[in-house]
């Protein structure tokens, strides 16, 4: 009696186990599909399309490497991946580690917390090119730009901004950082908040002053999301294409022009000639934050195995 008792407990479970599963995947059939028709489909035919000519949008002869040669030899492949690397480094300088310092203060003040999170948050809830507007205007290189202005009032001759090609990039990489910091802080102050009190008073009683408590108690607690910051960061700045487009139009002289843009530039202005190029191009890009992607798996893995 125990034993068919055993036997239809496991078959009984078995069951809820096969319902379980078929209405976990019921539930995730719509965005399966949306993620096969919005990202899995699109990435795989950009990759089979870079290796034909394309007339368009539609493939016509195997042309193998050409379009992937005709990316890597061009004249500008390499000054435009230097300038992807400068966007990504003074996003890195500007606007990494200051929205954590700034939800640390945050954390840290006792009256009005909610009253500063609301106005830390404003700017990312301005739509883009409107953001994107204010700042161009800011920027404006004669004595009507806001920031000529200022420099006029004080004395001083109006600057050409965005139209000096050595600081467009950190023009642009401030605008960027003024729009998406509030989101990163709140991230950084959610995370904070899940940090014991009695951790910070021990490290207090201990005589361990605000630098250190800092470095032993803050960011050992926040590490794994901090990692996360950091990879996204490099991938999404790795890929900025808005900015530069509605700013400088990659300019001046192509000193602000990125590897999307570029990309942009191939699929959309070249009157359908240089489709190949674009997806070969996108192929590349894909690759490299591949490899961003699983350093950041590896890296995480590390930090993990820590607790």
């Amino acid at each position: 009696m125990k034993i068919k008792k055993n036997v239809k407990t496991s078959r009984l479970k078995r069951r809820m186990q096969l319902r379980n599963n078929i209405d976990a995947w019921v539930l995730m059939l719509p965005m399966v599909a949306i993620l096969f028709l919005f990202v899995w489909r699109p990435t795989v035919l950009g990759g089979v399309w870079s290796f034909f000519n394309m007339k368009g949008y539609t493939p016509t002869e195997f042309c193998g490497i050409d379009n992937y040669v005709k990316v890597l030899t061009h004249t500008q492949f390499l000054p435009i991946l230097w300038n992807t690397v400068k966007y990504v480094f003074w996003s890195l300088v500007i606007g990494f580690l200051p929205p954590l310092f700034l939800a640390i203060m945050v954390n840290e003040i006792v009256h009005f917390k909610n009253v500063f999170r609301v106005l830390i948050y404003i700017p990312a809830v301005i739509p883009g090119i409107a953001a994107m507007l204010i700042w161009y205007f800011m920027y404006y290189p004669d004595n009507t730009g806001l920031l000529n202005m200022i420099f006029t009032k004080l004395g001083m001759e109006p600057y050409g901004w965005l139209n000096d090609p050595n600081f467009a990039i950190i023009g642009i990489v401030i605008y960027s950082t003024w729009k998406s910091y509030g989101a990163t802080m709140l991230l950084y102050y959610a995370a904070l908040q899940g940090v014991s009190p009695e951790l910070y008073e021990a490290a207090i009683i201990d005589g361990a002053g605000p630098w250190k408590r800092l470095w032993f108690v803050t960011r050992p607690a926040i590490e794994g999301l901090l990692l996360l910051n950091l990879v996204r960061q490099i991938i999404s700045v790795f890929q900025i294409l808005e900015q530069p487009l509605a700013m400088t139009g990659g300019g001046p002289n192509g000193a602000s022009t990125s590897i999307s843009y570029q990309l942009y530039q191939y699929g959309f202005n070249s009157g359908g000639r240089g489709t190949g190029q674009a997806m070969a191009l996108g192929v590349i890009i894909f690759l490299i934050l591949i490899v961003f992607t699983i350093f950041y798996f590896r890296l995480n893995k590390k930090v993990e195995s820590r607790y």
